[in-house]
């Protein structure tokens, strides 16, 4: 299951940063900055060195008759590495490591606010969270949806807005939460306690807005759960309907009896049943889909 949950509408490629370095999104939160670019690592700089050592000797060597000719050769030769060293930063992988802490930062401040942290939730919101995880996992990982018996383009969109929702729902909760808590610590007024009372029932009914909707998801995955056996099932009977006329030939030439015919002729009619308890399912599973629709918006 996800411990970064991340709104749908952030680009693929920010988004897959965000889910694989919770650690880094984590040390943002606490204020962490990256360093910024730095000079060339020492064995570059050494390189370098030894590069102009080579230059000035090269100069010396000029001054000579001998040197007057070689001289300039020799300067060319060695100021094509030296400007490489100079101004072309072979990545070491300290710098690379560094250069991937700055882009995650870079990327977790640009769309803070659209992306949930598990450790973002207190451990009812956890709870729910996880549920509502299985609940998409279910649908969108079955042969149903994967084969298209189901909807599986408004799945494929509608099912990670339901987990985002329900995650930012449930941060906003949880932070609330702990603030309403906090403050309420230790002795109250009795004029506190009677303000606090109806946030506090707030809070508890919000909590069970989120719980409707993650058990209308665990609605929609149980009828899936049941089409996906429906359609197992079916697959199995398949099979063993294409191999029927074997099945035939050895009861026949082994003299098993017309006892033996007769169950293997049952399995046609299993397959009949199954393929109207598939479509029984499928049909639940699309009346649940619907409870998961956004309504119209009140007035």
């Amino acid at each position: 299951m996800a411990d970064v949950i991340v709104d749908p509408g952030v680009p693929p490629a920010d988004a897959r940063l965000l889910r694989d370095n919770r650690r880094l999104l984590l040390r943002t939160r606490r204020g962490w900055v990256p360093e910024g670019p730095g000079l060339p690592t020492a064995p570059y700089w050494r390189l370098g060195a030894v590069c102009g050592a080579t230059v000035c000797l090269g100069l010396l060597l000029g001054a000579g008759g001998l040197g007057r000719s070689l001289g300039p050769l020799l300067l060319v030769l060695l100021a094509i590495p030296l400007m490489i060293v100079t101004f072309v930063r072979t990545e070491t992988p300290e710098g690379e490591e560094a250069e991937h802490e700055r882009r995650v930062h870079a990327q977790a401040v640009r769309h803070e606010g659209r992306y949930v942290l598990l450790d973002d939730l207190d451990e009812s919101s956890r709870r729910l969270l996880r549920r509502a995880q299985r609940a998409v996992a279910t649908v969108s990982q079955s042969r149903v949806n994967l084969e298209g018996l189901l909807d599986d383009v408004r799945n494929a969109v509608m099912l990670p807005a339901q987990e985002w929702e329900i995650a930012r729902l449930l941060a906003k909760l949880s932070g609330l939460r702990a603030r309403h808590r906090q403050t309420l610590s230790g002795e109250s007024a009795p004029e506190v306690a009677a303000v606090a009372e109806p946030l506090t029932r707030a809070l508890d009914s919000s909590e069970q807005a989120v719980v409707a909707r993650v058990e209308a998801l665990e609605r929609y995955a149980a009828n899936v759960a049941e089409a996906e056996r429906a359609y197992r099932a079916r697959q199995q009977i398949a099979e063993l309907r294409a191999r029927l006329h074997e099945y035939e030939e050895l009861v026949a030439e082994t003299g098993a009896g017309e006892a033996a015919m007769d169950e293997l002729t049952r399995l046609t009619e299993d397959a009949d049943r199954l393929d109207q308890a598939l479509r029984r399912s499928v049909s639940s599973a699309h009346e649940a889909f619907r409870y998961l629709e956004p309504g119209p918006p009140e007035p």
